[in-house]
């Protein structure tokens, strides 16, 4: 499928100016860091601001996201003025709520990699506080009060442990899932831009990765930049979701939720 004629010069953007159709909210998780980079650059050059949510994950340097070395590239995010959430220290999945009032969890990464876990609400409170340490540390920035649980999966046990810990949790909207995880031979870059330009409005969260270990053809580097381009030309302007009135609440301390809802590609 061929990529609509307003992704071709991607370097003639449209300025929208003062007044905006509507506002869309990009946000990434950090994945195997093979895209960072290049979101970056692609951000800076639309003066976009987005929302990243955090994991220490392993990345393609054969590190993790959170180690030192990245110090230097999350400083500059915060330099640029980009919004920060949790997204779990070990990316941490859950598997169930238990009877007695505690989650079944599996984390992708740490000590516990692959092993199914009872934690408590307060452990993972824990957890997403983790990373709010982790990048204090290597920032000395705090992280927003968001949070995005590995795969958007969510229980009625972990929604109110994350709430009781003071962050408010961020899905995203049915055309906001980039589908970046999906296998590219059914889901080729080109089908997902156009589903992305064609469903997205006003007020929607969008959801990609800063790059995905098992796709073959990289989402980022084909569509990230057409995506700003076509959303621009119809008028969108972008913003993180400090700005979005839901979280807005939550920065003064009241909770939020914005939960994924059905849709017709998912996240595996």
């Amino acid at each position: 499928m061929a990529l609509p004629v307003l992704a071709a010069s991607a370097a003639n953007t449209v300025d929208p100016g003062p007044a905006c159709k509507g506002t869309i909210y990009l946000t990434f998780d950090t994945g195997s860091q093979s895209q960072a980079d290049y979101i970056a650059r692609t951000l800076n050059k639309y003066g976009i601001k987005a929302t990243f949510f955090l994991a220490n994950e392993k990345t393609v340097n054969g590190d993790y996201s959170l180690d030192p070395a990245w110090a230097p590239y999350w400083k500059a995010r915060v330099a640029e003025g980009h919004a920060f959430g949790t997204h779990t220290f070990d990316h941490v999945y859950v598997q169930r709520d238990l009877a007695d009032g505690r989650i079944e969890v599996k984390p992708q990464f740490g000590a516990n990699a692959g092993n199914k876990l009872a934690w408590t609400p307060q452990q993972y409170c824990d957890e997403l506080k983790r990373v709010d340490q982790r990048f204090h540390a290597l920032t000395g920035a705090r992280l927003d009060p968001l949070w995005r649980a590995p795969g958007g999966r969510l229980t009625p046990h972990l929604l109110a442990a994350g709430q009781a810990c003071g962050y408010a949790h961020v899905g995203w909207a049915d055309a906001g899932y980039s589908g970046d995880e999906l296998p590219s031979q059914r889901w080729p870059n080109a089908l997902l831009l156009k589903r992305a330009l064609n469903g997205l409005k006003g007020g929607d969260i969008f959801i990609a990765h800063m790059g995905i270990w098992s796709r073959q053809d990289p989402w980022a580097p084909a569509d990230l930049e057409p995506l700003i381009v076509g959303l621009q030309q119809k008028g969108f302007c972008f913003a993180t979701l400090r700005q979005h009135p839901l979280y807005q609440r939550n920065q003064q301390g009241n909770q939020a939720t914005f939960t994924p809802s059905s849709t017709a590609i998912k996240k595996p």
